[in-house]
């Protein structure tokens, strides 16, 4: 279950780093791209979740990161979805956050 986990974390991460083009382009995001981009991490985190309910030890760290990453995510979307400007600032930090998780993440697997 970890590398499934780690398999959806990629797939959003390659959106990730598209769509962090977009906004320090100042370009509008593509919304599929957006769409798509948060679910796939959620299922990430979810599927880290249910691993960790059922195996000690468990990637605690990554799994906290990835929540504070996806709660800078969920603000990233309502201001692209109002219309308003995107912060870059807030953008560049949550895929610092997220890759962080992501690092922690394989070390963890792959120790």
């Amino acid at each position: 279950m970890i590398y499934a986990a780690i398999a959806f974390f990629s797939l959003a991460a390659i959106l990730g780093m598209l769509l962090l083009s977009y906004v320090l382009r100042d370009k509008e995001t593509p919304k599929g791209i957006v769409f798509t981009h948060g679910p796939l991490a959620a299922i990430g985190i979810v599927l880290l979740i249910v691993y960790a309910l059922g195996n000690t030890p468990s990637p605690v760290e990554s799994i906290v990161l990835f929540i504070i990453a996806a709660a800078g995510g969920t603000i990233l979307v309502w201001h692209d979805v109002k219309r308003k400007p995107i912060p870059k600032w807030l953008a560049v930090t949550h895929g610092l956050i997220a890759v962080t998780a992501f690092v922690f993440l394989l070390y963890f697997a792959f120790k």
